[in-house]
């Protein structure tokens, strides 16, 4: 009886230690490319940026670790008006929708609601942060930017592989730096803060680009070089998400531009021809030869809040690229909705490639 005892624990010690060290070395991380919405969004068209990483957790919003096993990561963004923190971490679900369980959230909402429901998510949650921290207006940005984004504009995923030894070297620099907040929209704004973070995965890839965003950095920018870099490197294993906007609070969100095509496809190019119409020619031509880039694939997946296992899992579990979200429906007048691709999520990457390289 003792020895078949001490047979059953050694079994149990070697199925433990391959639970541990057997599963794959690879994690993911996601570049969320965030699109502008309101009348903020109309004057500034480039949106917003923020990178999500499904193993690193958020001990306090300005505080990361490495998750334990059921939670679904965090998401790293920079902001303005935090308590002038350079950036904060939120959990997944509520930087999505504002609740901790996928299944609260709603399928259709309005103000009152979505206030209800950030209140709620920051009482319990990002006291840390203070007390006073303002909501928020046109000007300056504040709490309610860390929650419930879903519910403001649409965003598109871009997902690829890193490593655990990525995501401690990462934890230990963000928990190091001195995370005091020098934003500037020009020159240190959201994109800035991913382009440093993604660079430190892809060395001398994310750069400033004089065309065609005159040296700002934007979320466009860092997606198209994101998609470049992975068509050159396909073991990053790059795919692309389409999380829809939550209806009811606030109009449709619209695409994200680079500057050249925000300055040339706005009302900036009315001012811009009249006492300049040189440098408004200039701007057009670097639009139509280098602006119009466009780094999302056709149908790319649609994940819903009860189905972002497509974005949380590891690639060392075997998923259908197509099935792991639902497919987009057309972008028409009207939404009607066009049957279901059988291409993979990643299939517009390849023409991506030959259209701007």
């Amino acid at each position: 009886m003792l020895l078949k005892c001490k047979a059953n624990i050694t079994g149990f010690i070697v199925i433990v230690l391959i639970f541990l060290f057997g599963q794959p070395s690879h994690a993911q991380a996601a570049l969320f490319m965030e699109e502008p919405y309101g009348f903020f969004g109309t004057l500034n068209p480039t949106g917003h940026i923020a990178i999500y990483f499904g193993r690193i957790c958020a001990e306090t919003p300005v505080k990361l670790r490495r998750c334990q096993p059921g939670e679904l990561g965090s998401v790293i963004a920079r902001y303005q008006g935090i308590r002038d923190y350079d950036w904060v971490a939120i959990p997944l679900i509520p930087y999505l929708y504002s609740v901790e369980d996928p299944s609260d959230v709603p399928d259709k909402v309005d103000r009152k609601q979505v206030r209800r429901l950030r209140n709620r998510y920051r009482e319990a949650n990002l006291q840390s942060l203070g007390d006073d921290l303002p909501s928020g207006n046109f000007a300056h940005g504040g709490w309610t930017q860390l929650v419930g984004t879903a519910y403001e504009r649409r965003i598109y995923a871009f997902r690829f592989d890193t490593t655990p030894a990525q995501y401690d070297a990462l934890i230990a620099r963000m928990n190091a730096g001195p995370n005091r907040s020098h934003f500037n929209l020009l020159f240190n704004n959201c994109a800035d803060l991913s382009r440093m973070v993604l660079n430190s995965y892809f060395p001398r890839t994310f750069s400033r680009s004089i065309f065609p965003d005159a040296g700002v950095t934007t979320p466009k920018q860092m997606a198209y070089k994101l998609v470049r870099y992975a068509s050159k490197h396909p073991e990053t294993h790059l795919t692309v998400f389409d999380i829809r906007q939550v209806p009811g609070y606030r109009r449709q969100s619209h695409s994200n531009k680079s500057i050249a095509e925000s300055l040339t496809t706005t009302g900036y190019a009315i001012p811009i021809v009249l006492l300049n119409p040189y440098l408004a020619g200039g701007l057009f031509v670097d639009f139509l030869v280098r602006g119009r880039f466009h780094p999302i694939p056709r149908n790319p997946p649609v994940l819903r809040p009860d189905n972002l296992f497509a974005l949380t899992a590891t690639t060392g579990v075997e998923q259908n690229p197509v099935s792991a979200g639902e497919q987009a429906p057309s972008a028409a007048v009207g939404g009607s909705a066009e049957m279901q691709s059988s291409e993979p999520a990643n299939s517009g990457l390849t023409e991506i490639k030959a259209l701007h390289e």
